[in-house]
């Protein structure tokens, strides 16, 4: 995507990406800017749309699992950003939507719908730790919460906005001592304590958060998770693991939107 309003100027630029395979739009500089913002305020808008009928689906005893398959199979919409979890985050989202609403201000323009895409986010940072709350069976004052994965997502080590992160500063501000592991991260982070690793994370802990949907997390022994545990109790932010199989092993847990 290029912008510019010097048609010379756009051709010595196009030229450096006539290797790629990737499609080429040259345009003029207002048109390529709100082309980025739109994309990524397009993108973050399917994934707090999930997130809504995710509460929707608790609320009326359906599978959000299921929803989201049903969905994706209209190819009209598809099925890439329709993952529920504790809400977007990372380098681009969060600056973008907030650019677009600003750049819609100053022209005058009140981009409603946009400013709720930005407000179920954040409403979805607090549902997280309602659910939290709810499993721990006590208030959070003093009681040690396990977080597993700080970064936005799985396989990076950027924890620039992260979901997780925004969830584990309002656990602390309600009184936890949060016990979080990253396979990326080693500390130190204000306010958390930095496991080496996820068991030592889930020592003495009421309630266990899965902020990353790190795929190894999957295949720890769970029987040794609920023995380190003072309560077990999963909140799976991410619906990273099986509700049936920790269901049987004891565990309480509750996902965005499953059964």
């Amino acid at each position: 995507m290029i912008g510019a309003d010097n048609e010379s100027a756009a051709i010595k630029v196009s030229a450096l990406f006539l290797r790629t395979t990737a499609p080429l739009v040259v345009t003029d500089p207002a048109t390529a800017e709100t082309i980025k913002y739109a994309a990524n305020a397009f993108l973050a808008t399917k994934v707090s749309f999930v997130n809504a009928i995710a509460a929707l689906c608790e609320a009326v005893g359906a599978d959000v699992r299921q929803v989201v398959i049903g969905m994706g199979l209209d190819h009209r919409i598809g099925p890439d950003f329709l993952q529920p979890g504790p809400g977007w985050g990372g380098s681009c989202f969060p600056k973008d939507t907030k650019a677009l609403v600003r750049i819609a201000e100053d022209s005058s323009y009140d981009f409603s719908l946009l400013k709720g895409v930005i407000a179920v986010n954040e409403e979805q940072y607090e549902r997280v730790v309602a659910k939290a709350v709810r499993l721990a069976g006590r208030s959070l004052q003093g009681a040690t919460v396990a977080l597993w994965g700080l970064t936005f997502k799985a396989r990076t080590d950027d924890l620039r906005s992260s979901p997780s992160l925004e969830v584990a500063s309002r656990l602390v501000q309600r009184g936890a001592k949060v016990q979080a592991y990253d396979p990326t991260v080693i500390g130190p982070l204000e306010g958390l304590d930095i496991c080496d690793d996820p068991y030592a994370a889930c020592q003495g802990a009421s309630v266990l958060v899965i902020g990353t949907e790190w795929d190894e997390l999957r295949w720890l022994d769970f029987g040794k998770v609920g023995d380190l545990m003072a309560n077990k109790a999963i909140v799976d932010a991410r619906n990273l693991l099986q509700p049936a199989t920790l269901r049987q092993a004891g565990f309480v847990y509750e996902g965005i939107g499953v059964l």
